[in-house]
């Protein structure tokens, strides 16, 4: 895929913020499920919200995005800035996308846009 310029990168998170929630929610119910003796079910319905999750995360990767992190979720867009590879950052609670860091920086490096 190619680098998402930051209309598109903001258009595709548009359209990926439900399945983002959808990661979020599961991820927790995945979790509950895994210590068992959870109202939620037991080993069927935890390998069913794992499947989910991963057909969820599937999604997010065929659209060029990165899914850098599940828990906090961290999805990146391969991107440029003055001619610099960067990398535009939503973290989850984020509601828009409002980061970026250089791709050789990482998180730690993460600046307002």
């Amino acid at each position: 895929m190619g680098l998402f310029t930051l209309s598109d990168a903001q258009a595709e998170l548009a359209r990926l913020l439900p399945v983002l929630d959808e990661i979020v929610r599961l991820r927790a119910d995945a979790a509950e499920l895994a210590v068992g003796g959870s109202p939620l079910g037991g080993l069927p319905e935890f390998k069913a919200a794992q499947a989910r999750l991963d057909e969820l995360m599937e999604t997010v990767q065929k659209t060029g995005a990165e899914l850098k992190n599940l828990a906090p979720l961290l999805v990146d867009f391969p991107s440029e800035r003055d001619g610099v590879p960067v990398l535009l950052c939503w973290l989850e609670g984020d509601r828009e996308l409002g980061w970026y860091h250089r791709t050789d920086l990482g998180f730690a490096g993460r600046r307002r846009l």
